[in-house]
């Protein structure tokens, strides 16, 4: 069932590099150059699917909320979306959240948010080793309450992308509005350091067996970059 997911995922990526190269106006600004696998575990990138050790992860609102979304349950127009990359890193004032000001500063330099895509926050300079190893009761959301909503609610964003793991329940505040608005969470990203801020296209596939019961479960995630 997993494999037949992904290669929905791969149908998707075809149909819409089809679609770009056939829309009227400049190829140069519609043409996607090269598709990066965002999902981590030893066998991501392997042909004929995702291992069952992958570490990467779709945490739906049906998992905060009983009775919203499962994985499968997620439209597929909330599956494919515009993609932006934060650095955690590069905060404001160092902390180990994604603030108001921090969100300003960086639309400031690269301009607004786009409606409805996925917010993806890397830690630049962090090691896969020092990501998988980190405590989740103690590792807070990277994107603060306020900050988050902002984005849900001025920015319509639809999901997150985070490279470690995550504990919602430590701010169930958040984890509620996160689901009252449809929102999911991924972790366990990979390779966000090889993506640019913005420009990117991003392709969330949940596994099938997911598309009723589960509020979690494995996904593959594909980026596709300008």
């Amino acid at each position: 069932m997993r494999i037949r997911s992904f290669i929905i995922a791969y149908a998707l990526v075809l149909a819409i590099l089809l679609f770009a190269d056939r829309r009227p106006g400049s190829p140069q600004q519609d043409r996607y150059s090269h598709v990066v696998d965002l999902t981590d575990g030893p066998d991501a990138t392997a042909a004929h699917g995702m291992a069952g050790d992958s570490r990467t992860r779709i945490i739906a609102p049906g998992a905060l909320i009983p009775g919203t979304w499962s994985a499968g349950q997620i439209p597929p127009e909330r599956l494919v979306a515009p993609l932006v990359v934060m650095d955690l890193n590069a905060t404001i004032k160092g902390s180990p959240q994604i603030s108001l000001d921090d969100i300003s500063a960086w639309e400031s330099r690269r301009g607004m948010i786009p409606q409805g895509a996925v917010v993806a926050i890397r830690r630049t300079g962090t090691g896969p080793d020092d990501l998988l190893s980190a405590d989740v009761s103690t590792t807070p959301f990277p994107v603060t309450r306020d900050a988050a909503m902002f984005l849900i609610e001025a920015r319509y964003t639809i999901g997150f992308a985070v490279e470690t793991p995550v504990n919602l329940t430590a701010d169930r505040t958040l984890a509620r509005q996160l689901a009252l608005h449809g929102s999911y969470v991924v972790e366990g990203a990979a390779r966000l350091g090889s993506l640019p801020a913005t420009g990117s296209l991003i392709i969330v596939a949940p596994a099938k067996k997911s598309i009723k019961k589960l509020g979690e479960a494995d996904v593959r995630i594909l980026a596709m970059v300008r």
